[in-house]
């Protein structure tokens, strides 16, 4: 849910829990930050909330915890899992990057999505600028990107979908050594 409204509406549909997901998170996002958003899904909804968005080690647990959410939904550190079979050029996009090095584009169309800058992340958001350029030629653009990322590692014409923590990123390990980590973590600042 990226937003109070959204979370209102589910948990009136008979939701029984929500992942309420900040814009710092990879792919589709909303305009709320995480840390604006959980609290007040919090006190507007009596249901579990789960955060996700930013979340890529035992503080974003941690913090999650003190805004409220009762569990974590990460995201970008799974992608370098060993278990993950996203192209290796995704991966190792993920392990370059910086803080700084995702972009937002779709605001236009109404459909923002989170990436890595690349080639196609940059070119998107020059025609995307363009009034001249039709929302139908947007929508071509971007059909088939993801896959590009994902499965043929295309950097030119790939959509390498990541969130803001892609830049804390910086190894490649099993699924079980991510979530050891993340747990860890947070159990580790509990008690101090």
């Amino acid at each position: 849910m990226p937003s109070v409204a959204y979370a209102k509406f589910m948990a009136k549909a008979g939701a029984h829990a929500l992942i309420c997901e900040g814009c710092e998170a990879g792919g589709h996002i909303g305009e709320l930050t995480t840390m604006s958003l959980i609290p007040q899904v919090c006190d507007a909804v009596d249901l579990p909330i789960v955060a996700a968005g930013g979340i890529a080690d035992g503080r974003g647990m941690a913090a999650s915890a003190m805004l409220g959410a009762c569990g974590v939904q990460v995201g970008t550190r799974f992608l370098v899992a060993n278990e993950c079979h996203i192209h290796q050029n995704y991966k190792d996009s993920i392990l370059k990057a910086s803080d700084i090095d995702t972009i937002v584009t779709g605001r236009r169309t109404g459909h923002p999505v989170r990436s890595l800058k690349s080639i196609f992340s940059r070119n998107f958001k020059a025609i995307e600028d363009d009034p001249k350029v039709s929302d139908e030629e947007i929508h071509k653009l971007g059909a088939g990107a993801l896959r590009a990322a994902a499965i043929d590692g295309d950097r030119d014409k790939g959509s390498f979908m990541a969130g803001q923590v892609a830049g804390m990123i910086k190894k490649e390990e099993s699924c079980q050594d991510i979530i050891e980590d993340i747990v860890k973590g947070y159990l580790d600042l509990c008690k101090s």
